[in-house]
């Protein structure tokens, strides 16, 4: 059975939705686990800390331990401060999920900089400077679990949306972090990888049975990339109602044109060859 006794988990977003369900399977697999959440409302305004404390309280209830972090993940101190939580607390931290997001359905031409830098900071620093933090621990103890969150929004042409640009554009850019994630931390035990999740939340703009897609569904894939029997790193897993399934990048064969340029039309004579399988 896989257990997290001793271990600390540190799951932003997770007062509610998708996160709520991670941080809960984690507490009753026995993490002492860190429930954040900014309480915001779906346009991202407002602080609720209710929302950080209810989820807590269900936890412990449950006999689980865990406390409540309401930190601002948009800055640099912030993210540095969610993961001293867990240092003041437990002492150590052994698994980051990195879940919290924001989305804003805003059409490309009224994206204005105020926004576009919110989300990035949302999607883009936030996951960036909590890594930072969490590697310097978990180098020390030679040892880390880091997920990552992505979207299909992102990764996938037919699911893109032309109101989500600025969100796909934060989502495509965990792959390039979880690689790099795992090029620094591969020599100290600590491996990086991906959830694409999709459940319905308050976040999910669609009409769904309720009895589908239900973030429960998908904690089993998060829960066990958290924990050791994961031996990889770099998968990216899709979890949708039940269904689970990775992927990886991969290359076509090469063509070879030779040392010298080639040309435009050349190229267009060999496409076909060259984009093999897509």
């Amino acid at each position: 059975m896989i257990r997290f006794d001793s271990q600390v988990a540190i799951v932003t977003g997770s007062g509610r939705g998708l996160g709520e369900a991670y941080v809960s399977l984690l507490a009753a697999r026995g993490a002492r686990v860190v429930v954040h959440d900014a309480g915001v409302t779906l346009d991202g305004q407002g602080f609720d800390p209710t929302v950080v404390d209810n989820a807590v309280q269900r936890i412990t209830a449950a006999g689980g331990i865990a406390v409540p972090c309401y930190e601002n993940i948009e800055t640099r101190e912030g993210c540095q401060r969610v993961v001293e939580t867990a240092l003041e607390h437990f002492g150590r931290l052994d698994i980051l999920v990195s879940n919290a997001g924001w989305i804003m359905y805003t059409p490309l031409e009224e994206v204005t900089p105020e926004l576009f830098a919110r989300v990035m900071n949302i999607q883009i620093a936030a996951p960036f400077w909590l890594s930072q933090a969490a590697f310097r621990v978990m180098k020390q103890q030679h040892y880390g679990r880091v997920v990552l969150t992505s979207s299909g929004r992102a990764l996938f042409a037919e699911y893109a949306l032309p109101d989500l640009s600025g969100y796909a554009i934060g989502k495509i850019s965990q792959i390039g972090l979880m690689h790099a994630l795992n090029a620094a931390g591969a020599d100290a035990g600590i491996l990086v990888n991906t959830i694409v999740p999709v459940a319905a939340t308050r976040m999910l703009r669609r009409p769904v049975a309720p009895q589908e897609m239900r973030p429960e569904q998908v904690a089993p894939g998060v829960v066990f990339l958290a924990s050791q029997e994961c031996k990889d790193a770099g998968i990216i897993l899709l979890a949708n109602n039940g269904l689970f399934s990775t992927i990886r990048w991969q290359e076509t064969p090469d063509i070879n044109f030779g040392t010298q340029p080639t040309t435009p039309e050349e190229i267009a004579e060999k496409w076909q060859q060259i984009s093999a399988g897509f």
